[in-house]
């Protein structure tokens, strides 16, 4: 096949790019420029998408001898993900930029752009195992269960993982190291990225007083309606977040005070304690079913809400609004905004059923 290999400068996609060629495929490298000042992304180890893991990205595609490019995505990117982002913010809601990004700019644009240009498929260093033998794709958690990134591929729909390749999926990260290090590729011991590309110093909340200024509200107890202190607005804070709450006094109970809800409009920060937060319902809209398979019925499965969170045995069924998911115990820290991803513990490698945009909690 004619494959792009998207090459982020990490160890990861230089691998996976490495390995598309071992397959015998055509293999063309890309880097994607994903800022118009990339000075302005953290350079060094932290990041991703820098100047640095350009140059880097383009070191192994000559080791490889792959012809290599570097696609302008800027002006896309900031739409689609640091917009979306703020946005989400903005409105109460805890977004995952990483997940957008995948969706919207790995696996939306740039195989939009491949697919014109004559590709049969994108390669990238996800950490995520796709089948076909059902006839469509179904997307598996990857072998290496810290690095696991179903969660984040969870949005893609059936017909993007038809273009995909995920090389990775039966690796361990230090098999990948390994391998980088014995084809002398220089990304070999490359740290691995961390927090959020766009977000220079990694300080969320300044980035967001930056873009949506100054929007005073109340913090206010749960359950008594004390207003107990002053903020500068919603978006800096996510539910079941305990330090940086600004309360100068104690709960009457000396317990930590979590924050419980976010109300944009009104511009409340409502708080509690630990034990309110426990969540045993979720409603979700937005789905997608990776297999073309949509839940049929009341269907046990395993919810996970973040990327590297906890799981937890649910059962799911799909409603109007979308899918509603009763979890068999209280799970924190579940916020709107968030993706609820459903998996089929059963199946090898947990399968995938799908994924869903959580709107509201129990």
């Amino acid at each position: 096949m004619r494959v792009l290999a998207a090459m982020s400068g990490g160890v990861d996609s230089a691998v996976a790019a490495a390995r598309a060629v071992d397959a015998g495929h055509d293999v063309t490298g890309v880097h994607l420029a994903l800022s118009a000042k990339p000075g302005t992304l953290r350079t060094g180890a932290r990041g991703c998408c820098t100047v640095e893991d350009s140059r880097d990205a383009r070191r192994a595609a000559d080791i490889l001898g792959i012809p290599f490019y570097v696609w302008d995505f800027a002006e896309r990117f900031s739409e689609e993900v640091i917009e979306t982002f703020v946005g989400e913010y903005a409105a109460g809601r805890t977004p995952n930029p990483c997940m957008t990004c995948n969706e919207k700019i790995k696996f939306e644009a740039l195989l939009e752009k491949a697919m014109a240009l004559g590709f049969d498929a994108v390669s990238t260093g996800h950490y995520a195992r796709l089948s076909h033998e059902s006839g469509v794709p179904e997307l598996r958690r990857s072998r290496d269960e810290g690095k696991d990134q179903s969660y984040v591929l969870a949005s893609l729909t059936p017909q993007q993982l038809r273009h995909a390749m995920f090389p990775l999926g039966d690796s361990l990260k230090s098999e990948v190291r390994e391998e980088a290090a014995r084809r002398d590729l220089a990304v070999a011991r490359k740290p691995d990225s961390h927090d959020i590309c766009f977000i220079p110093d990694g300080d969320t909340k300044k980035f967001l007083d930056a873009k949506l200024g100054e929007r005073p509200g109340e913090m206010v107890d749960a359950e008594s309606g004390e207003v107990l202190a002053e903020h500068s607005g919603v978006h800096g804070f996510t539910v079941g977040q305990r330090k940086g709450l600004g309360i100068d006094k104690p709960a009457p109970d000396g317990r930590p005070r979590y924050v419980l809800s976010l109300e944009p409009v009104s511009g409340t920060v409502k708080v509690g304690s630990a034990d309110r937060l426990g969540v045993t319902e979720i409603d979700a809209d937005r789905p997608i079913w990776p297999s073309e398979l949509p839940l049929d019925g009341p269907t046990e499965c395993v919810a996970q809400i973040r990327a590297h969170g906890e799981t937890g045995r649910a059962v799911a069924e799909t409603t109007e609004e979308g899918v509603h998911v009763r979890l068999h115990e209280p799970m924190r820290g579940v916020a709107p905004g968030q993706s609820v991803v459903l998996y089929r513990p059963e199946e090898a490698g947990d399968l995938v059923l799908g994924s869903a945009k959580i709107s509201a909690t129990r």
